[in-house]
C-alpha cells in the first residue's frame, strides 16, 4: 500500500463497481474521477489499526460518487419550471412585439430592486455569485429571491 499506481490499479474495478450500483451512465469519465479522488483520499486517510483497506476505500469512493452525484443533479435542477417564461422570450433572437409589451408591462410593475436582480441575472447575464457580490447578499439569498422575482413576474404576465 506504499504506491498509489498499485492501489489504484488494484481497486479501479470497485469504482466501475460502485458505479453500476448507483446506475452512472452519463459523464462517466468525471464520476470515475470523483471515484478516484475517493480512493486517493481512503489511501491518504487509511489506518491499518482500524480494519481492513477494501470496506474503507468501498466506502470512500460511494461516498465520493454521491457527491459528485448530488452536485450534478443540483446544477440540473437549479432553473425551475417558473424560470422558463422568462428566459425563453429572453433568449429568443427577435422577441415578438406583443410578448415584449407583455414582458415590459410586466417588468415596469417590479419593485425596483426586483428589476435590479432581473437586469443583473438576465440582460447583463451575471453569475449567482457576482450578483451576490453586488448587492451584499448569500448566493441563497439570491437564488430564493430570483424565485419570488420570476415567479411574481410570470403571474403579471399571464394575468
Amino acid at each position: 500500500m506504499d504506491n498509489f499506481n498499485k492501489v489504484l490499479n488494484q481497486f479501479e474495478p470497485m469504482i466501475h463497481a460502485c458505479l453500476r450500483k448507483l446506475r452512472i451512465y452519463k459523464n462517466h469519465d468525471a464520476f470515475i474521477q470523483a471515484g478516484r479522488i475517493g480512493l486517493w483520499q481512503a489511501w491518504k486517510r487509511y489506518d491499518k489499526t482500524k480494519g481492513d483497506f477494501a470496506p474503507f476505500a468501498y466506502r470512500s469512493i460511494y461516498g465520493s460518487l454521491l457527491d459528485e452525484l448530488k452536485k450534478a443533479t443540483t446544477e440540473e435542477l437549479l432553473m425551475p419550471a417558473e424560470d422558463q417564461t422568462l428566459e425563453l422570450l429572453l433568449n429568443q433572437p427577435v422577441l415578438g412585439s406583443e410578448n415584449w409589451e407583455q414582458l415590459s408591462e410586466a417588468m415596469s410593475r417590479l419593485q425596483p430592486h426586483e428589476q435590479q436582480l432581473i437586469h443583473l441575472l438576465y440582460m447583463i447575464g451575471s453569475s449567482q455569485d457576482e450578483v451576490a457580490k453586488h448587492l451584499g447578499i448569500t448566493k441563497a439569498g439570491v437564488k430564493k429571491r430570483r424565485e419570488r422575482t420570476l415567479a411574481k413576474l410570470k403571474q403579471l404576465m399571464t394575468t
